[in-house]
């Protein structure tokens, strides 16, 4: 049987009438609802208990004492939101209810009711029927090691930089070479680290050129581009180690059976792109106009981005409106940073693991095979101890630059209190004189958008990209505020005395001196995708609970009756619409991947006990759509059809640009409709050439 499943019990579709049955499914379900709309749930605590609580922790020194003249943000600081008055007896802690702790609470609630036991958290972590989460989470997150870790070396920006410089002026031209760019890269890299830089490269961009009204078109094709690339190999996304170990497919022949439908997708789509949902000369101009970089801020030397507060202020004034703000800006892509000999080790290790994990994973697939995360995990130490080493040298350096970025924000700071205590005094007895003071000192600007759309632009654009936030607040006045105060090693002086060593303090420190000394390689670990790993867990073990409680049977008869009806075109319509569908609706791609092979392996166990055939072009073009529709999925109509996609929110918001989700799925849409249209249509031929009808070995 393809993916070995000869051993696997006949179903049994009475299981589904027991309660717990019931129960389970109406779990998987809520949990999904949880990981698509998270939000939080309200506990209030009595004040009296919160504070001698806190006051237990700070007693035994594990975290700083706390703040009694106001009402803190302990909770806030370890995954709390926490909303406190001092007039209330109770204090409101915020649990958040999202990717990580639905899944995990629901498998939680499960395992409390009876529903599940050792055997489904066994199955959903070491592994079952040739899916093997901690195999697949060891070999994803070691190889995510080498590709983030050139990212940053800052190799992706600086070639983003020299594809800018090649496209020139016109944009038509540049906008197909950042096309192939992303898609290129992204096939080699995987889609995190492209969505990591090139993303905010895309940001910075758009907002130098005085022409480019909107980054709407720029911003979603990379989404889409990087995740179309990202289905070529098989370690370039989670969910297609998922479907290789699912049906014990080599690593080179998944390759040669979907470059062809990706490839063929990524041509077609392009022109699509350009000429129909993006063709407006506000979003891709025929000819782009960019602000000059002065030739002194051509010669200073760039600086790592990975070293705290290695810019200084730069980093603070880049978002304020102007010339300025844009200078800074466009310094940041024409100027970029490069690592070479942290780029080019990367490169090599990458590569080197890339042919490795190939010709390891076509000599050894079968029985008793070895995971291929023996070859990714020794590759990622090498890259690991590369960084650290690398960092050890230059250890000197990089402490000098943080130090001085530091003491001049330290300075900037200072500046700003005494202007503005001056100003207070100044302005005693003259009220209708704050506003005017209050612009002086650097107070926030409501409302002030990127660029003035000229009268063609269209006035319901779903992409605001606010300079700077809309409330007044400290940090207003204050660039880094208390975070910066936190993130600096305290020094003591005779005005004020050294805070109190404490188990917080000394974990404080240690981040900042391991960010001085080792920039890139605790860049790299703060990048990694840890979250996916629960959540990943959490979703193997719900959907075992659905096999073991009979849901997963019943899924594969509704699904074999489908394809009896329709063949394999119908097959192929089938899991293209679900694949996708389900990415939005069964928490993301990747629990959807996990979902629909339990399905499909189900439904080869329904013909291996019925004495049926089913055809291996049939099952075959079943398998290769569904990792078209899950890896495609990431850009269809939510954010967290992917863990990529809520990345690509989050570094959005941090440069400005605020995507809502209703204009995601509007944009989206009609990006995904070809993109899966062509796909599917290249693979029924690619199946028809392939395969045929011939009975599938079960």
């Amino acid at each position: 049987m393809a993916g070995g499943l000869t051993d696997v019990e006949p179903p049994n579709y009475d299981l589904i009438k027991a309660w717990r049955s019931i129960v389970t499914l109406v779990v998987f379900v809520l949990a999904n609802i949880v990981v698509l709309f998270p939000f939080h749930i309200p506990i209030y605590v009595p004040r009296r208990l919160h504070d001698a609580f806190l006051d237990c922790l700070s007693a035994v020194r594990i975290i700083c004492p706390r703040d009694r003249d106001g009402p803190g943000d302990r909770f806030r600081d370890h995954g709390f939101d926490k909303t406190s008055k001092r007039s209330s007896g109770y204090v409101r802690l915020n649990f958040p209810m999202n990717i990580v702790t639905g899944p995990l609470i629901a498998d939680l609630f499960l395992l409390a009711i009876l529903a599940i036991g050792g055997r489904e958290v066994r199955e959903g972590t070491i592994g079952a029927h040739n899916i093997s989460p901690l195999d697949i989470m060891l070999f994803f997150i070691s190889l995510a090691y080498i590709a983030i870790s050139i990212d940053a070396s800052g190799i992706i920006r600086y070639l983003a930089f020299r594809v800018l410089t090649w496209g020139g002026k016109t944009g038509h031209r540049l906008f197909f070479y950042l096309y192939i760019f992303w898609f290129a890269l992204t096939s080699f890299v995987g889609n995190d680290p492209v969505i990591l830089s090139g993303t905010a490269f895309l940001a910075y961009m758009t907002r130098v050129s005085s022409n480019i009204v909107h980054p709407r078109a720029w911003i979603f094709s990379q989404f889409a581009v990087a995740n179309i690339g990202s289905a070529i190999l098989v370690s370039s996304n989670p969910t297609n180690l998922v479907l290789a170990g699912a049906f014990q497919i080599r690593f080179i022949e998944y390759t040669a059976y979907m470059i062809v439908p990706v490839i063929i997708t990524g041509i077609i789509l392009f022109p699509f792109l350009l000429y129909i949902v993006f063709n407006n000369e506000s979003l891709v101009p025929r000819s782009i106009n960019l602000h000059e970089l002065p030739a002194e801020a051509r010669a200073r030397k760039p600086v790592n981005p990975n070293i705290p507060h290695a810019r200084g202020t730069a980093e603070q004034q880049e978002d304020a409106p102007g010339e300025e703000g844009k200078l800074l800006s466009l310094e940041e892509i024409m100027n970029p940073f490069l690592d070479r000999k942290g780029a080019a080790f990367g490169a090599i290790v990458m590569a080197a693991t890339l042919i490795a994990v190939l010709a390891y994973n076509a000599s050894t697939t079968g029985t008793g095979a070895k995971p291929v995360f023996y070859v990714t995990l020794p590759a990622a130490c090498v890259m690991f101890a590369w960084d650290v080493a690398f960092g050890w040298m230059h250890r000197r350096e990089t402490r000098r630059i943080a130090r001085e970025g530091r003491e001049e924000l330290e300075r900037l700071r200072v500046k700003r209190e005494e202007e503005m205590t001056l100003a207070a005094q100044g302005s005693e007895g003259f009220p209708s004189s704050a506003g005017s003071v209050s612009s002086q000192m650097g107070s926030p600007r409501s409302g002030l958008t990127q660029k003035t759309a000229p009268s063609n632009a269209n006035p319901n654009d779903e992409i605001t990209t606010a300079n700077t936030p809309e409330k007044p607040s400290s940090e207003a006045r204050d660039p880094e505020g208390s975070r910066e105060k936190a993130a600096a090693p305290r020094e003591a002086s005779p005005q004020q005395p050294r805070e109190r060593t404490t188990l917080e303090s000394l974990a404080r420190d240690f981040y900042v001196w391991c960010q001085e000394t080792f920039p890139t390689a605790t860049a790299v670990i703060s990048h990694l995708p840890f979250a996916l790993v629960p959540f990943a867990f959490s979703m193997f073990v719900l959907v075992q609970a659905l096999v073991t409680k009979g849901w997963v049977q019943i899924f594969a008869v509704g699904w074999d009756a489908w394809v009896r009806k329709t063949g394999t075109i119908g097959a192929i319509g089938g899991m293209g619409f679900l694949s996708v569908v389900l990415s939005n609706f069964s928490g993301t791609n990747i629990g959807t991947t996990i979902l629909l092979s339990r399905v499909i392996q189900a439904w080869q166990v329904i013909h291996h006990y019925d004495h049926t055939d089913l055809s291996e072009r049939t099952f075959w073009a079943t398998v290769y759509t569904m990792a078209l529709g899950v890896n495609f999925g990431a850009f269809s109509t939510a954010f967290s059809a992917s863990l990529a996609g809520l990345l690509w929110r989050d570094i959005l918001a941090k440069k400005h640009i605020h995507v809502r989700r209703l204009d995601f799925a509007r944009v989206n849409l009609p990006i995904i409709a070809i993109a899966m249209t062509v796909g599917c249509v290249v693979l029924i031929g690619e199946m028809w050439i392939m395969k045929d009808e011939r009975p599938l070995e079960l």
